[in-house]
């Protein structure tokens, strides 16, 4: 679990082919390669909001393996070496939840569409499935490239959000340019509501038939 809250940019160093997959080495930036907590094997961590598993250090990197699906289904499988990657290590337990809860596991991919400024805000709006947009409404949250967000405008195929200068600054949010992929993780709550209402009116008929058959009895 994670918060969406980024801890740092990491620099794409190494990409090596492993069949269908793909083993990605990462520079993480200094303030999270911890002395006194370092990150161990196994250890899950978001990049670019997508969970993965750190399988190695080797070579001062942290080494992770993004197989066919995860390379398919989000901008993970577009990376280059050189390229920027934001980082989140899982929440401790006893942390404080300053985003919200992400669970890392990327929904699908959104396009930048319109990148405007109001002073040094940035109002950016994505195209993205109307099947995403189903699960997101204004003010809630969304995760972009494991970025937490709250949404400001929500349409059937666009959705928007502001983004401050310091997100800008830290995050890859800042370096994004129209038409470029994103990574989107909707607010799990969205997900359940949507489920629920499906559920009921796929059985509202039977429960209907149902009331029908008590009521005439």
């Amino acid at each position: 679990m994670f918060t969406g809250l980024v801890e740092g940019r990491g620099v794409v160093r190494a990409l090596r082919p492993a069949g269908a997959s793909l083993d990605l080495g990462i520079e993480a930036p200094e303030d999270l390669r911890r002395p006194n907590d370092p990150a161990k094997l196994g250890d899950s961590i978001a990049t670019n909001g997508c969970c993965l598993t750190l399988v190695g250090t080797d070579d001062g990197l942290w080494w992770f393996q993004a197989g066919h699906e995860t390379l398919a289904k989000t901008n993970l499988g577009r990376l280059e070496v050189g390229s920027p990657v934001n980082l989140e290590r899982s929440l401790p337990v006893n942390a404080r939840l300053g985003g919200h809860f992400v669970q890392g596991h990327v929904d699908g991919l959104a396009t930048v569409e319109r990148i405007g400024r109001t002073g040094e805000w940035i109002d950016m709006v994505f195209r993205v499935a109307p099947a995403l947009t189903r699960q997101m409404v204004q003010k809630g949250s969304i995760a972009i490239d494991g970025v937490s967000l709250t949404l400001v405008t929500v349409e059937p195929e666009l959705f928007s959000v502001m983004l401050i200068p310091h997100t800008l600054s830290v995050t890859t949010l800042g370096i994004r340019q129209v038409g470029d992929p994103v990574n989107i993780e909707t607010d799990i709550l969205g997900k359940y509501v949507e489920k629920l209402v499906g559920d009921l009116q796929s059985h509202a008929p039977a429960l209907q038939r149902g009331n029908g058959t008590i009521h005439g009895g």
